[in-house]
Order: structure tokens, then sequence, then C-alpha cells
């Protein structure tokens, strides 16, 4: 492979969250960072502004620890997972656009959400999941303990259809017992992340 450098001899680096997947900042490399990065494992770029070399983190100690490096189609960009120690923005900001670095669940991160602000407007009358946690936790880990038989119950039979709807509504309640407990998908992830080996 022969990275392409623009004519001042560098090429842009996106910095991904390996695990996340979330775009962090952008920074440039040269030969000499990329090659400084690949030896160190810590992300290293070309200061345009300082006109040297400096590895993410070195004053900070929020450093970009490098998991993958892949050149685009062209190779004259690179895509950089790291594992990030700390904030990334020298603002301190988890990234360069002020976003938190959590990971993202799709539409499950949306359906978190959307639970979250019906139990805060508490519109009883209006809302599902404001009228149950109206009834409280023993209410809600019921629920969840009712739909986890249906779900086995149509895990042992035939209809697929039927056992990923119980899984659905299984889901749903599950999100519920989360936020009623404190938590959410994150923190799971989180769980999990400290069991795998």
């Amino acid at each position: 492979m022969t990275l392409k450098y623009d004519s001042n001899g560098l090429i842009p680096a996106i910095i991904q969250d390996a695990t996340t997947k979330n775009v962090l900042m952008l920074g440039y490399m040269n030969a000499e960072a990329y090659n400084k990065t690949i030896e160190t494992k810590l992300v290293t770029f070309y200061s345009r502004s300082k006109q040297r070399l400096w590895t993410k983190g070195e004053e900070s100690g929020h450093f970009l620890n490098l998991v993958t490096i892949k050149e685009d189609c062209d190779n004259d960009t690179l895509l950089i997972q790291v594992n990030p120690i700390g904030a990334t923005c020298h603002n301190g900001t988890d990234s360069c656009w002020g976003e938190t670095n959590n990971s993202n669940f799709g539409f499950l991160s949306t359906l978190e959400q959307v639970i979250s602000e019906r139990i805060k407007n508490k519109e009883v009358s209006k809302s599902y999941v404001a009228n149950l946690f109206s009834k409280g936790i023993n209410k809600i880990a019921q629920k969840v303990g009712e739909e986890a038989v249906e779900t086995v119950i149509e895990a042992l039979n035939t209809n697929d259809d039927m056992f990923l709807y119980e899984s659905a509504d299984l889901m749903f309640h599950y999100l519920m017992l989360l936020q009623a407990k404190g938590f959410t998908l994150n923190d799971i992830e989180k769980e999990l992340q400290k069991r795998h080996k």
C-alpha cells in the first residue's frame, strides 16, 4: 500500500472510537507521524500550527491507543480506530464536536430515549410507559417476568413470528426495568465488556 500524501506531505486521519464507532476528531499525519503511531501504538499527528510531531495526550495524559489503521479506496485518507483514554478534544469533551462518546444501539437507543421522555411527562392516561411506571418497580419487574416466560414458550414452538413478537415485548419491558433501576444499555455494555476476555 502506498499512501497518497498531499503537497505538504500530509494525509487526513479520521479518529474513531473502536467500540462506540463514534468519530472523535480529525488530525493530520505525515509519514513520520504515521510510522511513530505504528511503532508506539499511540496516535501521533503532525501539528500544522506547531510544525512538529505531537502524540495525542503527551501533555494531558488523554492518549489515543491504536487499534487499527485503514486507508480509504483512494489511499488519501486514514481511518484510525482507537481506545481513547479520557477526553479527546482540547476543550475537555469526548469529541471535537462536543458529543458524548456513548455507544449508540440504533433504534434501541431511540426507544430508550422515548421511554425516558414518557416517564418524565407522566401522562398516565396517554402513555402505557407512564402508566406502568406509576405502578412502581414491582409491577415493572413482574411484567418483565411475564414477557420472559412468553418468550421462552414461543422459543419452544415453531412460530418464529410469535417468538420475535414476544422477544420485542421482552426487550421493551426490560428497557423500562433498566430505567426504573437507574441504568441504561450503556451500563449493560460496560458490564459485558468487563467480562469479555
